[in-house]
């Protein structure tokens, strides 16, 4: 044999010897949020592989899919930039470990003039308040506000959830897309667009201009003192250990290697803060929120009602705000037209016209109650209530008005 082919398939061999004592070990899938996936997973993986583990598939799209794939057991790790959601049950048993502290910046056109918003801005703009550019410094145009499709995704979960006291705060952006990678490009495109992104995946977008919020710039420093306010957790989403022990090894593993020095490392290039160099942060969170809800004008924390966004729907108003002022003004409003369109079809001796309630009250609903209690109270049926409040089913909040409808 030739002497320079000794080493060479010595190595082979060892190549051939490691891959055969990977074979049965369990490989794993993450899945998540794009942002995250760019952040620091990507470079995690390869040096995950490196160190000598299986290569991790990796299935970016948005937070919502990794969250459920995890749920339903067809990924192992999902990546999200939020918080278990208390109103999706599926996510009531998964475990969120917090590995990184990133920013949700709030982005435009790097041809629109405006640098900054304070936080009263930002939340009118959501809210349907602020609808041209010219009310925030900028040019007399309309301003386009871009969002994602899922409000329970990552970003705009954690964004509405400071500015509004609940993720799923209903917004007036009429345009939707299925990630955020599909709403940065049109972000690019449209020099009278406002979106949310984060700040380790907008830093170095070349079509993007991340706006200062109160005066302050995203970035690391401003994450890791807490000066900016819009910042937010990175975490990895897991099952609590099932049958599979290797498998659960294994992902114990690479939650654990996601905290190493080496990770960190990778996340500090992305513009991101490793979560444990800015603990203080996680001890403030009601704080803050407290803070932003002071400067925004809305009085009281929410995590299950909140007053709506006037341009949201009128269903989703009424189904999701009707303590809303704005909300029951505009059901009175539909109430009047419809009591005057049966009036008319009455006076025309229409047969199908139906007696309309002569008088409208409001109940509000308070610790013990139930739908069939209220209708009970009220001589009323339950459908009769579910149809003037625009209910699907018989889940209602205290605090929640019911419309009664009196003959």
């Amino acid at each position: 044999m030739h002497l320079r082919l000794r080493p060479l398939l010595a190595a082979a061999a060892l190549t051939l010897v490691a891959h055969a004592a990977l074979a049965g070990v369990p490989q794993l899938v993450w899945r998540g949020d794009v942002t995250t996936a760019n952040a620091f997973v990507d470079g995690m993986a390869k040096a995950w592989h490196h160190a000598g583990h299986p290569r991790i598939t990796l299935q970016p799209f948005n937070t919502v899919s990794g969250i459920d794939a995890v749920a339903h057991g067809t990924a192992d790790i999902a990546g999200s930039v939020r918080g278990r959601a208390p109103l999706r049950s599926d996510e009531a048993h998964l475990v969120f470990t917090p590995v990184a502290w990133d920013a949700l910046v709030i982005i435009t056109n790097r041809h629109n003039p405006v640098d900054n918003l304070t936080l009263k801005q930002l939340h009118d703009i959501y809210y349907g308040l602020i609808t041209n550019w010219d009310q925030v410094g900028g040019p007399d145009l309309p301003i386009h506000a871009y969002a994602d499709a899922s409000p329970t995704d990552g970003i705009e979960f954690s964004l509405r959830r400071l500015l509004f006291g609940r993720g799923n705060q209903p917004v007036a952006a009429p345009r939707l897309y299925l990630n955020v990678d599909a709403l940065e490009q049109a972000v690019g495109l449209d020099a009278q667009s406002l979106a949310v992104t984060t700040l380790s995946d907008a830093y170095n977008h070349p079509r993007l201009k991340m706006l200062s919020i109160n005066g302050t710039r995203p970035d690391t420093a401003n994450i890791a003192n807490g000066s900016y306010p819009l910042y937010t957790p990175l975490y990895l989403v897991t099952r609590p250990p099932g049958s599979n022990a290797a498998k659960a090894a294994r992902i114990r593993q690479f939650v654990a290697f996601a905290q190493s020095p080496k990770v960190a490392a990778i996340m500090r290039r992305h513009h991101l803060v490793p979560y444990a160099d800015a603990l203080a942060l996680a001890g403030h969170d009601a704080e803050r929120i407290a803070a932003i809800a002071r400067q925004t004008g809305r009085h009281v924390i929410h995590h299950n009602g909140p007053t709506a966004a006037p341009m949201a729907t009128y269903s989703s108003r009424a189904a999701i705000a009707p303590t809303s002022k704005r909300t029951l003004r505009a059901y009175q409003r539909m109430m009047a037209q419809r009591q005057a369109d049966a009036a008319a079809k009455l006076r025309k001796g229409d047969a199908r016209s139906t007696p309309v309630p002569s008088k409208i009250s409001w109940y509000t609903v308070t610790a013990g109650d139930t739908l069939p209690k209220i209708a009970q109270a009220h001589a009323v049926s339950v459908e009769q209530l579910r149809t003037w409040n625009h209910l699907t089913d018989d889940h209602i909040h205290v605090g929640q008005k019911l419309a009664i409808h009196h003959d």
